[in-house]
């Protein structure tokens, strides 16, 4: 067969969406306008949340939603050690202390009775990761933070006030669409943050969003905060100030610039109504991934069972009985070949920055495990059946050719 390029990651976007951003330059609105809150309404009523708003990452999310909760300089925050560094950098951001988690021994997530052991007063948020777009055992995050009730200080004149324990932030980037006991994500953490990248199934070039469950504080008054936050705390945005006579605004504090504009959610209201066949086609391949490997030495991550169904992601496979070094020449001989592919995530600790403030892989066992014969296939639905086919031709054959170079290798250093 001949090599062919098979990408990592593109977006797929279509004329549809092109036809979209062009409607949105002809009206006039091309920053946060009545697209961007058209998209906010459906994701709200797609996610089942009680209030979603629109962003222009899901790291912004994250940060809004902490600084809205009043999380900042004294408070800690849990988050895994095994994620990308959006996750934990918010945590700086704010002023915080991230609180790295290994992984569960053979899991991407969390070790949930770790992480209930590192919860202590100074705790104010968990940040489990959906990585791949399988949601987290959320059944099991809950039943921690409830164990730890006793731990729970809220901070005076906040939001933490409404709630009777650690409040739990999901970061969903990878996860619209997935469902956990049949409910969306979105729905079941207390806030849960999404990214729209452009290598999202759900993309609006750059974007993200956060959606909230009703937790008895005023939804409105919330999003209003979130408002203010993502532009520089004026307490009107273009839209509300496009009104006849209605230039007046105040600055309430000197906030940030992260909102999603009018270009931005032509595309995603555009995705939206193509979704359901994205996430069709993408178990589709992740299906088809895994018969192909059947009997080899690989171990995939589960996306569909009994537990909920994934966004499928991410196609994360383990080289069983591997390490970094036969990992790290597979992926150069796949890339000989025209595929693309890539490794999620190198644990935080492995990291100058996370490095630099004292973590120690050697704290992480079961994260580096993880890590060390990861490696995620091309997974996107601009893939052909012919390209699925080529990637599984490609990944078993330069397996054994990495194999044969490994054992002839190994022959040579012996006496």
């Amino acid at each position: 067969m001949q090599n062919r390029h098979i990408a990592f990651s593109p977006p797929d976007v279509g004329e549809a969406e092109i036809e979209a951003v062009a409607d949105a330059l002809r009206s006039g609105w091309i920053t946060t306008g009545p697209r961007t809150k058209e998209l906010e309404g459906r994701l709200k009523e797609y996610t089942g949340a009680a209030g979603f708003v629109c962003l222009n990452s899901a790291t912004a999310a994250l940060e809004c939603c902490l600084r809205a909760l009043g999380v900042g300089p004294g408070d800690e925050v849990i988050v895994p050690a095994y994620t990308y560094t959006a996750s934990c950098s918010v945590i700086c951001h704010v002023g915080a202390t991230p609180v790295l988690c290994d992984t569960e021994e053979g899991s991407f997530q969390m070790d949930y009775e770790a992480m209930g052991a590192l919860i202590g007063p100074r705790t104010k948020v968990i940040i489990p990761v959906d990585l791949a777009g399988r949601m987290c055992d959320y059944g099991r995050i809950f039943a921690q933070v409830e164990a730890a009730k006793g731990c729970w200080q809220p901070t005076a004149g906040t939001i933490q006030e409404c709630f009777d324990r650690v409040i739990v932030l999901a970061d969903a980037a990878h996860a619209l669409g997935a469902t956990y006991h049949g409910r969306p994500c979105g729905s079941v953490a207390d806030f849960t943050a999404f990214s729209f990248h452009a290598v999202k199934n759900f993309t609006t070039a750059e974007g993200g969003g956060l959606s909230w469950r009703d937790h008895g504080f005023d939804n409105e008054e919330f999003y209003r905060q979130l408002m203010l936050l993502s532009l520089h705390g004026q307490t009107k945005d273009a839209l509300a100030k496009n009104k006849p006579g209605a230039w007046e605004y105040d600055i309430a504090f000197p906030g940030w610039k992260c909102n999603m504009t009018d270009l931005q959610a032509a595309i995603g209201l555009v995705q939206l109504d193509r979704y359901p066949q994205l996430l069709r086609r993408r178990r589709q391949i992740l299906e088809r991934y895994q018969e192909g490997t059947a009997g080899k030495p690989v171990e995939w991550l589960v996306h569909y069972d009994s537990e909920g169904d994934s966004s499928g992601h991410l196609a994360i496979v383990r080289l069983i009985g591997k390490g970094q070094e036969f990992r790290n020449r597979l992926i150069e001989a796949m890339a000989e070949r025209g595929v693309a592919t890539n490794v999620h995530y190198k644990p935080l600790p492995l990291l100058t920055a996370y490095k630099d403030m004292g973590f120690s892989i050697d704290d992480y066992p079961h994260a580096l495990v993880q890590f060390e014969n990861e490696v995620t296939l091309p997974l996107h639905t601009l893939l052909s059946d012919d390209d699925v086919e080529y990637v599984l031709q490609v990944f078993s054959e330069s397996y054994e050719r990495v194999e044969e170079e490994f054992d002839g290798a190994e022959a040579q250093e012996r006496p």
